[in-house]
């Protein structure tokens, strides 16, 4: 009840079927990606939904990959890991991610599919962003099946 997954907002508020089903369904935690405003925090909304005790499920590739392996990561899980210290993020390898949630669709399809959780990770004390983001992606890449 308290996992919610982290949204752009362009995608699901352009009609009432998707708004529906990300506020209702999914109790989804949407972020304005095409802010207009610079002096707007975009990690607002995760920020406070962490302080209210949820989980959030992060894309941290800040799109869907329609191909195989994994995009570099946006910089937005680093400035969450350092806006927010004690948050442990934990990589999640979905396997069968773009047959079970193709692009463009809505709801997830009933297939089976395989979740592997890595250990913790936290932002060390003075590591630079571009390392950050190097080794978040290589914890979850080392979960991906081909690597096991």
């Amino acid at each position: 009840k308290i996992t919610r997954p982290v949204a752009g907002a362009d995608y699901w508020q352009k009609r009432p079927l998707r708004r529906y089903i990300i506020n209702r369904v999914f109790n989804g935690v949407l972020i304005d990606r095409e802010r207009k405003e610079p002096v707007d925090n975009p990690l607002q909304p995760m920020l406070e939904a962490l302080e209210n005790g949820d989980s959030l499920i992060i894309f941290p590739e800040g799109t869907r990959n329609l191909e195989e392996g994994l995009l570099p990561f946006k910089s937005g899980i680093y400035h969450l890991a350092k806006s927010y210290p004690q948050v442990e993020l934990i990589p999640v390898w979905i396997a069968n991610l773009n047959r079970v949630m193709p692009k463009g669709r809505v709801l997830p399809l009933p297939l089976l599919c395989t979740t592997s959780f890595g250990m913790p990770l936290k932002l060390e004390e003075s590591e630079s962003k571009v390392h950050f983001l190097e080794r978040s992606r290589g914890a979850l890449l080392a979960l991906a099946p081909e690597h096991h």
